[in-house]
This record gives structure tokens, sequence and C-alpha cells, in this order.
């Protein structure tokens, strides 16, 4: 298929999914009856499997990086919702396994279409790990001495006089055979001279021979017909595959030249993809670096102008763990900023004078301790 064809998919895909979702949302009143409550979870998980079927289809197919990006984080969410439908069941029915007959066939679905594939970009995007699993193994093989490609079977020797009687014995069963062949056709001939001379058929007769002819013609071309009709008839009925079953067709070997190329294609354009990131940042930093860099700067100093108009002195720079200017940048304006101000100024204040209370309290305790208590010196 066509890139404009995985679109429309991926289009109709989308409105589906968003029909989907409004159902979903729109269900606030909960149902109590477990049946309808299983119908509910049954309905919802069959639409989000062919969802996911579809999606999955055009995320493997399509070659543009940054809708591939958009459809993963889609295809992602779906199934997860898929796992969570599944779960809801598994709690409801206590069991693994569902029945959906009846669902299907409101939908007009095949249980086919039930199916959940694997996605093939679980093994696309883990080959090197697979290939490096697979090194692993070999290594591993090859050290134990199990290596199996290097095999080699050994052939076993006999001895001599056993070989040269192997050897008769064979001979002599090929001399059987051919006497017993030549005896066999010597047979027939003298059967057929036996019956030519009981029957008195010395000369043939031409009407008789031809009329043998087609009764043994008619015999065989009957039986074929009968033959054919009777593989006709099983593949019909299912019970025989087709002649050309085994056989690839020139379709299937049409769609599977254009999905090769689709994928060169997607590794190409992802690569093109991530060289053109990296290539507009530099180029973007060369360019317009310094011409960002004079406007921060002028957005720094209005904000150190605009506080000390306020305030009438200049703010402290935000410290590096505050988040540094990146704080000045935000979407606060002067008299926000100020209010904040104000706050941590009041907090300081307010801590330093709990701090002047408890040093009273322990200076008043040390001078007890210096010079002890009046009891102490009344009874000295």
């Amino acid at each position: 298929m066509s890139n404009a064809m995985y679109n429309k998919m991926w289009h109709e895909t989308q409105e589906a999914l968003n029909s989907l979702l409004d159902k979903e949302s729109q269900m606030i009143e909960p149902q109590r009856n477990q049946v309808s409550i299983f119908q509910m979870l049954a309905t919802y998980y069959i639409k989000y499997v062919q969802i996911f079927r579809n999606l999955e289809n055009v995320y493997d197919q399509i070659v543009h990086p940054q809708k591939r990006r958009l459809i993963r984080k889609i295809l992602d969410g779906v199934m997860g919702r898929i796992l969570e439908l599944k779960n809801e069941m598994v709690e409801l029915e206590l069991t693994e396994f569902h029945y959906f007959d009846d669902i299907l066939q409101d939908l007009n679905l095949a249980p086919q279409q039930l199916d959940i594939p694997i996605p093939k970009y679980f093994l696309k995007e883990k080959m090197e790990v697979i290939k490096g699993r697979e090194k692993i193994l070999a290594q591993i093989l090859a050290d134990i001495g199990l290596d199996v490609t290097d095999t080699k079977y050994r052939i076993k020797g006999i001895p001599l006089e056993e070989a040269v009687k192997v050897i008769q014995i064979a001979e002599r069963a090929r001399q059987g055979r051919l006497r017993a062949t030549f005896m066999k056709q010597i047979f027939l001939q003298e059967y057929r001279a036996k019956q030519a001379r009981i029957l008195g058929e010395r000369i043939a007769d031409a009407g008789a021979a031809a009329l043998r002819i087609q009764k043994v013609w008619r015999g065989f071309h009957q039986n074929k017909k009968t033959e054919r009709e009777r593989e006709e008839e099983m593949i019909f009925l299912g019970m025989s595959p087709p002649p050309l079953f085994s056989e690839v067709s020139a379709t299937v070997i049409q769609a599977e030249k254009v999905t090769r190329l689709r994928d060169e294609v997607q590794i190409k354009h992802e690569e093109d993809y991530r060289e053109a990131l990296v290539t507009i940042k530099d180029d973007l930093k060369l360019v317009e670096g310094p011409d960002i860099k004079e406007n921060l700067q002028d957005q720094i100093r209005r904000w150190f102008i605009e506080c000390r108009n306020l305030t009438g002195t200049f703010p402290d720079y935000p410290k590096e763990e505050e988040g540094g200017s990146a704080i000045i940048f935000s979407n606060k304006t002067p008299q926000q900023v100020i209010d904040d101000i104000i706050a941590n100024q009041e907090e300081e204040e307010k801590n330093k004078k709990k701090k002047k209370e408890k040093k009273p309290k322990k200076a008043k305790k040390d001078f007890s301790q210096m010079t002890g208590s009046p009891g102490t010196e009344s009874g000295q």
C-alpha cells in the first residue's frame, strides 16, 4: 500500500480511538449487573484490540520519523489500556479465558481478528541485542565443544573381510533381481503363445483390434476424468489443498519486496532525522546564539531594574539550587517576584526572632549551673 493509504488508515484509527474514549468518559452511572459489566468491558476490549492491530500495522509501515514517534506513544497507551481491561475482566469472572462469540457476531468480526499479534518493532528495535545474545551463545557452545556449525561426523571403519561380504551380498541380490525379471519376461511370452494357440487367433482381425483399442482408451480417458473430478470435489469441500497451494504467489512476493524497501527507507529517514537534529541545533547556536544571548541579558537587566524601581534595592541573584536565571524567565511578573522576596524576608525575620528567644534561655541555664542554687548557699 502507499503512504496515502497508511495515512488514511491512521486517521480512521484515530477517529475510532477518539469516539471510544468519548464513550468511556460518558459512562458516569455505575452498573451493578455483572453480565452487563462484562459485556461493556468485552466490547471495549475488542475495539481496542482492533485499534491496536491497525496502529501496529501503520507504525510498522509508515516512513515519516515524527509521525512514527507520535504513533508509538498512542500505541503504547492502547496496549496499556488493553491490559487494564483484561485485568478487569479477569477480576470480574475469576478466569483467564473469556467467550466473545455474541459480541463478535454483533460487530461482524471473525475470531481471527481478536488475536493480538506481537508488535514487529519488538524484534526490530532489539535486533542488536538478539544478535549479541546469539554470539554469546555461540561462543559458549564453542568453548564447551558443542559447536553445531563446525561439527564433523566421523565415519566408522569396518574390516576388509566384512566389507567384501557386504559387496558380495549386494551383487548377488542385484543378479537375483535381473534373473527374476528375465524369467518373468520368458514366462509371459510363453503364456501369450499358449493363449494364442488355444484361441486359434493366428491372424489378427483389424476390426476387433480397433474395437479393443477403443475400449482401452475410453476406459483410460474416463478414469482420468473421474480422478480429476474427484480432486476438484475434494478441493471444493476443503479436504485437499489447491494445486498451487505450496507455491508463493507473485502478489505475496511483491508485497514482501515493498515491505523490505519500506524498512530500508525507514532506517534512512531515521538516520537523516537524527543527523538533522544535531545539525539544526548547531546551526541555531552558531547563527542565532549571539542574538538570543543578548536578548536574555537584556531581560535580566530589565528584571533587576524593575525590581529596583519597586523596592529601591537590587534583588539577590537566584542561587543555583533555586534554579538560577531560569526563575527570572518564568511567567511571574515583577510584582509577583517582589511579593515572593518580601515573603522570604518575613520568613527570615521570624527565624531570627526564634533564634533570639532560644539564646536567653540557654544563658540563664548556664548561669544557674555556674552559681549554684540558693538552697546550697544557705546550707554552707
